[in-house]
């Protein structure tokens, strides 16, 4: 049975740790897993449940932690070595910038058969300067050299690795788009919805827009807060805005919503004295299709994605979606058909867009029902995503 060393970032909520998950279990009894990950961030949900509530077992490395610290990445790399070492893995699966970079140094070091890595997205754009920008795509330029295999998670993130930022040639890129259970988002839609609205008073007029994901820089969240302050002031129809996540700029998303003069509230899941507000933080909630259920629009206003989880899943919910058009978000929906899309941190074409999502029913409502369909469950379920990546494994270890 060949083995596979499968090293994560950290476990936050989101597609690479799904991903790993899925993989770790459902490559079983073909492919015998050790599954490594980093420390989680402070500011972030911890989702290791993930990997706990499908029996995937994992080991930590304290040290491998998001930020570069030359102290802790020299311990994280000389333990994964020593892993290395005793595991004695065919393949090193490393996903996202940091297990990447150290899982493949070690694994080209101790001279693994087989290394891959994947892309879940990258930091090229919207992340860093032009000279931070530069030396990492130098780093992953050099990286690249000693893999065995790039996987893109779409078509267009190929196209951006390997002409835009000439990371390695596109013959070396395999295209395997995430996996996900979708089942759970068709099932009891309509008690989910209820129970979401009942708990933070959402009026059936009332039109709920959510964004979902972590609060940091590249999400822009202040696009979504600003487009929300316009539509709120312009429509005759009753609106609310929900930011479901936690991150670094939580703090600075509510000193802006106070700016716009956003009336708001902070919760953990249940408002407390049946309060209701224009914007309530929600912080993470586990059962996200509760959360899209009660939804009416999901919006994402991000200056860069790979493949955005949170509208494959807003789609399986039959959801309308308003969206930033960058990176592998035209991969993911149907332009005018699922979503509508904007150009990137473009506050008056984003505003437009959504108002004509709000106010317009016809238009809301043919967003919906076109979301939700076989294809999008064929191309984005966990059993396509293994079967992919098995036979992609077997093809490398016999070429080997």
């Amino acid at each position: 049975m060949p083995k596979v060393l499968r090293i994560l970032n950290r476990f936050n909520l989101g597609g690479p740790t799904l991903n790993a998950a899925y993989l770790t279990k459902y490559l079983a009894p073909d492919f015998e897993t050790l599954l490594i990950g980093g420390k989680h961030c402070e500011s972030e949900k911890n989702s290791d449940y993930i990997l706990k509530d499908l029996g995937v077992e994992f080991h930590l490395i304290d040290e491998m932690l998001r930020s570069v610290t030359f102290k802790n990445d020299v311990k994280a790399y000389k333990k994964l070595l020593d892993i290395i070492k005793e595991f004695k893995p065919d393949i090193v699966h490393t996903h996202a910038a940091k297990a990447g970079a150290l899982g493949r140094l070690a694994a080209h070091r101790l001279k693994v058969p087989v290394i891959v890595h994947t892309f879940h997205g990258h930091v090229f754009d919207a992340y860093f300067n032009k000279v931070t920008s530069s030396f990492y795509k130098a780093v992953e330029r050099n990286l690249a050299r000693k893999t065995t295999r790039i996987i893109a998670i779409s078509e267009n993130q190929k196209k951006e690795l390997s002409d835009v930022y000439n990371i390695c040639h596109a013959e070396k890129i395999e295209v395997i788009p995430l996996g996900l259970d979708l089942k759970k988002f068709g099932c009891d839609k309509e008690v989910k919805r209820t129970v979401f609205r009942k708990t933070f008073n959402l009026d059936d007029d009332e039109i709920a827009i959510g964004i979902i994901g972590r609060l940091v820089p590249v999400k822009n969240h202040d696009l979504f807060l600003k487009s929300f302050k316009n539509i709120k002031d312009t429509t005759g129809k009753k609106v609310r805005a929900f930011i479901v996540g936690d991150g670094e700029m939580k703090e600075h998303l509510k000193e802006l919503a106070s700016g716009l003069n956003l009336d708001y509230i902070n919760t953990t899941g249940i408002p407390y004295n049946n309060e209701k507000a224009s914007v309530t933080f929600t912080s993470w909630i586990k059962e996200v299709d509760n959360v899209l259920a009660g939804l009416d629009i999901v919006t994402l206003t991000s200056l860069n994605e790979g493949t955005p989880v949170s509208l494959i899943e807003a789609q399986a919910s039959c959801k309308a979606i308003v969206a930033t058009d960058v990176g592998g978000v035209r991969n993911v929906v149907r332009p005018g058909e699922t979503a509508l899309l904007a150009p990137s941190n473009d506050l008056e074409k984003f505003s437009d867009v959504l108002k004509t999502v709000v106010e317009n029913d016809d238009v809301r409502h043919k967003l919906s029902h076109n979301g939700c369909c076989s294809k999008l469950f064929e191309k984005y379920g966990y059993e396509r995503l293994c079967t992919d990546m098995k036979n992609l494994y077997y093809k490398l270890l016999s070429e080997k």
